[in-house]
């Protein structure tokens, strides 16, 4: 994979310098989303993606990431390490432009880099900005070199320390708390990124050290994105072999790997020079397109689909599809600043023409796979057919009904949907509770009777079948499927709110698997929550304390000394009115928690776990977690 030193040209003549990092530390929200949990990451990944680009650029095998036991983070690169001669019309050497400059680096005239990611593209010298200090130290030529930098200022000339074997690059930094609220970096979200990174890149090894924890990880993967698809579809059941495909077309180097399951949720993942664009683009248009129309063709030219029906439509040939599209790519255009849509109008014709030709192939020469994969999809085209009936005749009644909502929704007076919220509660006691407690203005009230459909073990016309999830689906006035649409949302923040016991626990999580399977958006908006009810209340005379947690319980027990009474909450139920007001539903006082999609692989895993048809895994999953239950309702 690698390339040595020698092999290709990478100097100071090829760093390309576009001015202004003055405005860096007064908006740092500009530049890397905002100055919490996100943005402190981000300063990260743009220093681990610059290793990256040495490795897309064929010259680095390995990258280690380490978090130090004082919460300073380094990264250290095999690749040929940052120019460290003179740049003539600034005056000083390459790697301090690239660290003080923005903009500045080899990626922007592709002469040092032919294809570069970065999620945003700002460069590192934005993390040595927003950084309390910064070093960096370069191996090249035989010698190791070193500059310091405080928030963005060299504080030292660049000097040689000595003799150093081999090539490459090391950052270390630690965050500025002048500018980030949080400056604890997690090793969660480390490693999801690096893991990504690691499938994206075949053959790059990524070690991830937490010297806070004394933790090592290592990704590596030689199967490259066909082991991505085996990771993704390890706890589902497989209807045939990862199938990878490789081509490239003009400059357009594409990559695809797929597997059907017999489940019936779409899981592809599109990738554009190593950024997950999330909203898709051209790439995940053509590898759609190219699918659609291959499927057709042989299902109609093996007599499976007659001429006379209907094509079977994209959403047919998804059902049950694992995906992994990646391209690469130079000047890639996006749509936004976020990066998460390709615009580039060649990936389209690439990945069409290149997925559509290996396909062919692969089902003409594999007819048993092949014919339980069309059959899959003529059964998921029956489904919708039979979900867009029922979805039909819902429609009509409610119109004989002269309205939409459902009967067992206590609706609010507010019609501004940004200042409105709606409150999913477990059980009809709780509802009413609910319902007498609420504030009638904002607060929507929706009952759900006893568990909703578990989504992730069934097709979408039991879904739509199902009463509750009707009435939910209706309730939030958003559609579903096809006809889904953010913009119709009727209350801005959802709540769910059960019992604190299992099968409240239960509830909720049935809940959130139909959001993250089919409602997925208005996670990654930030319209839904979890409502925390307290577990205990604690009464001496007068005085009245609510107790979330255990722990809590007992600190006010000692607090209040003898005399005091104990009520322990097993259900909404039991609490009054009042009480569900003040501590659940009273936005000055309550305790809620947003749901966040930070690893949309490891939410896919765990909703695999928890949810579907393979019984091996969920046990394996409680083994391993049985002694971090604290609490436990039997």
């Amino acid at each position: 994979m690698a390339k040595r030193p020698g092999d290709g040209e990478y100097s100071a003549a090829q760093i390309k310098v576009l001015k202004g990092l003055e405005g860096v530390r007064k908006r740092p929200g500009m530049y890397v989303g905002d100055t919490s949990t996100r943005g402190l990451h981000q300063i990260a990944f743009e220093v681990i993606d610059n290793a990256v680009d040495e490795a897309l650029a064929g010259y680095c095998r390995n990258i280690t990431v380490t978090i130090q036991k004082n919460g300073t983070m380094s990264v250290e690169d095999d690749g040929r390490g940052i120019p460290v001669d003179v740049i003539e019309s600034e005056k000083k050497p390459a790697v301090e432009v690239v660290m003080t400059v923005l903009h500045a680096g080899g990626k922007f005239d592709q002469l040092g880099y032919k294809v570069s990611g970065g999620l945003h593209g700002v460069g590192v010298s934005v993390t040595n900005a927003l950084s309390e200090w910064m070093t960096t130290r370069v191996k090249r030529d035989g010698k190791l070199y070193e500059q310091k930098f405080s928030r963005g200022v060299a504080t030292t000339k660049l000097k040689v320390l000595g003799p150093a074997d081999g090539t490459g690059t090391i950052q270390h930094f630690k965050p500025d708390p002048n500018i980030f609220a949080v400056t604890d970096f997690s090793l969660d979200i480390l490693a999801q990124r690096l893991r990504e990174l690691a499938f994206l890149n075949r053959g790059l090894r990524i070690e991830l050290v937490d010297e806070r924890v004394d933790k090592k990880q290592t990704f590596m993967y030689e199967g490259g994105i066909k082991s991505f698809v085996e990771h993704l579809n390890k706890n589902k059941e497989p209807m045939h072999d990862v199938r990878y495909i490789q081509g490239e077309r003009g400059k357009v180097a594409v990559e695809v790997a797929f597997q059907y399951n017999d489940g019936y949720i779409e899981n592809v993942f599109p990738y554009a020079n190593n950024i997950h664009t999330v909203d898709g683009g051209t790439h995940l248009v053509g590898f759609r397109t190219a699918l659609t129309r291959v499927l057709n063709n042989y299902a109609k030219k093996h007599g499976m689909l007659k001429e006379s029906e209907g094509n079977l439509t994209g959403e047919d040939v998804r059902e049950g599809l694992t995906a992994v599209v990646s391209v690469k790519l130079p000047n890639p255009e996006f749509e936004g600043q976020t990066k998460a849509k390709l615009g580039s109008t060649e990936a389209r014709g690439a990945v069409d023409e290149i997925v559509a030709e290996a396909l062919s192939y692969y089902l003409e020469e594999n007819p048993g796979p092949a014919r339980r994969i069309i059959e899959k999809t003529i059964n998921a085209a029956r489904a919708r057919d039979a979900a867009r009936k029922a979805r039909d005749l819902i429609r009509r009644k409610n119109a004989l009904d002269g309205g939409s909502l459902p009967g067992k929704l206590a609706d609010c007076s507010e019609r501004d949907p940004s200042k409105s919220e709606i409150f999913l509660v477990e059980g009809e006691s709780a509802g009413g509770s609910a319902k007498q407690g609420r504030d009638r203005h904002f607060q929507a009230i929706l009952p759900l009777k006893g568990k909703i459909l578990n989504v992730e073990k069934a097709r979408l016309d039991k879904i739509v079948g199902h009463e509750e999830i009707r009435a939910l689906i209706t309730a939030l006035g958003t559609g579903f499927e096809a006809d889904f649409d953010t913009a119709k949302l009727r209350y801005h923040r959802i709540y769910i709110m059960t019992d604190a016991d299992v099968d409240g626990s239960h509830i909720r999580t049935l809940l959130l698997t139909f959001f993250f399977r089919y409602m997925r958006k208005l996670i990654e908006d930030g319209n839904l929550f979890i409502a925390q009810p307290p577990l205990y209340q604690v009464k001496k005379g007068k005085k009245v304390w609510y107790c979330y947690r255990d722990e809590e319980r007992d600190a006010v027990i000692a607090q209040a000394g003898d005399g005091y009474s104990i009520q322990q909450y097993k259900g909404l139920g039991e609490m009054d009115p009042e009480q569900l007001w003040e501590t659940t539903m009273d936005p000055e006082r309550r305790i809620v928690r947003k749901v966040l999609l930070v690893d949309e692989v490891a939410a896919d895993e765990m909703f695999s776990i928890l949810m579907g048809e393979k019984v091996d895994p969920r046990k394996q999953f409680i083994a391993d977690n049985a002694r971090d239950v604290k609490n436990l309702d039997i």
